[in-house]
């Protein structure tokens, strides 16, 4: 009789977006991970289309348990900023997905993150951030003490030597909330920061795409029409053979670990300047005498990360 799999809780709080998509199929697709909700945030898309991409993920994966819930519709400070210019209209753009026939959950999305942190035992759940983290922010404003009793934050944001995504200093899911950002690394929870150093090392080149569409199945097709419509604005902004696969990196990180390498250290968040508004600034050389309070990673096994992720995508 086979070992049983040891799981890791956790909570994935989400914009989708493309690569959100991916990054929700690929947890829902391995059984090490107990995914015990997905928490719906307003950034690549407004809220009410957050939502409904969320509810079509999963059940384009064949997962109709997993609750889904809707947060913040918008930053703790700033107005909303939103990025249809890369994922189209719906967030989603490429396939022709059907209507969800799920609903979402009546619990607001931080209630539910602050009830899952008290509940589980202490130090057994991940939030796995794929968007802004107003949803986060706004949990540890309500409720401090869950602070203590969360294992880690895997996040997708910020950047150090590759700039900005959405401003020559800013990342995207920084930038839209940096005061939620700002709060969350100011936490204590330990952190573990996906940069674009790392994620603009996984491209969707042909040869990848080709690999996913030879498991010819409903999700690889998805997958692959989803893919294709997002590389597009990439390739035209970097000259790339394909885009860059931001959020499944956290996903891939809590699977294999030693996909990447990165450093411990001190990353602070600008909220002042609307120049550098959102630009994460990262003491990679220690030379302030600020506390560590991130694992920033800077490199990925691309060939390793799509390995594991075609795998993947052929169980569902």
């Amino acid at each position: 009789m086979p070992a049983a799999v040891q799981t890791q809780k956790i909570i994935i709080d989400t914009d989708p977006g493309q690569d959100d998509a991916v990054a929700i199929l690929l947890a829902l697709a391995s059984p090490e991970l107990e995914v015990l909700g997905i928490t719906v945030v307003a950034g690549n898309v407004p809220l009410r289309l957050t939502q409904k991409n969320a509810l079509q993920i999963c059940e384009l994966a064949g997962k109709p348990h997993v609750p889904v819930y809707a947060g913040a519709s918008r930053p703790l400070v700033r107005g909303l900023v939103t990025a249809e210019h890369v994922h189209g209209r719906t967030g989603l753009d490429g396939p022709a997905l059907p209507e969800p026939t799920m609903q979402v959950q009546p619990q607001h999305a931080v209630d539910f993150i602050i009830e899952q942190v008290r509940q589980q035992p202490a130090g057994s759940v991940t939030l796995c951030t794929l968007g802004p983290l107003t949803n986060v922010a706004l949990a540890l404003q309500r409720a401090p003490d869950i602070a203590l009793r969360v294992q880690q934050i895997v996040m997708m944001g910020g950047g150090f030597s590759e700039g900005g995504n959405i401003t020559p200093a800013a990342e995207f899911n920084i930038y839209v909330d940096p005061h939620a950002a700002h709060g969350v690394f100011e936490s204590g929870i330990p952190l573990v920061m996906m940069p674009l150093d790392v994620t603009h090392q996984v491209l969707t080149t042909k040869k990848r795409l080709e690999a996913i569409a030879a498991l010819d199945t409903p999700v690889a097709r998805a997958t692959v029409q989803m893919l294709e419509f997002f590389e597009r604005y990439d390739e035209q902004k970097y000259g790339s053979d394909g885009g860059p696969l931001h959020d499944p990196c956290v996903i891939a990180y809590l699977l294999k670990p030693a996909l990447f390498q990165g450093r411990d250290c001190n990353v602070t968040i600008e909220c002042g300047s609307e120049l550098t508004m959102g630009m994460t600034v990262v003491d990679w050389w220690g030379v302030t005498n600020r506390p560590i309070n991130a694992t920033v990673m800077r490199q990925v096994d691309a060939k390793g990360f799509f390995k594991l992720l075609t795998q993947r995508l052929k169980t569902l």
